[in-house]
């Protein structure tokens, strides 16, 4: 698949790929559209290592 690079300075909304102008108006689109989505995935927001992670000290 070949993307066009006509805006790829412009932000995108990963959930419906809809180009924006500046990252407010993404962050805007994606707190009234996508409202739930991002609801249901803020609680499954914890950081800890994936199995199989190796940690070198």
């Amino acid at each position: 698949m070949v993307l066009p690079l006509v805006d790829e300075h412009k932000p995108k909304c990963y959930l419906c790929h809809l180009g924006f102008e500046n990252i407010e108006k993404l962050r805007e689109h994606q707190n009234t559209t996508h409202k739930e989505f991002l609801e249901s995935h803020e609680k499954n927001n914890k950081r800890e290592p994936a199995p199989g992670d190796v940690t070198v000290f």
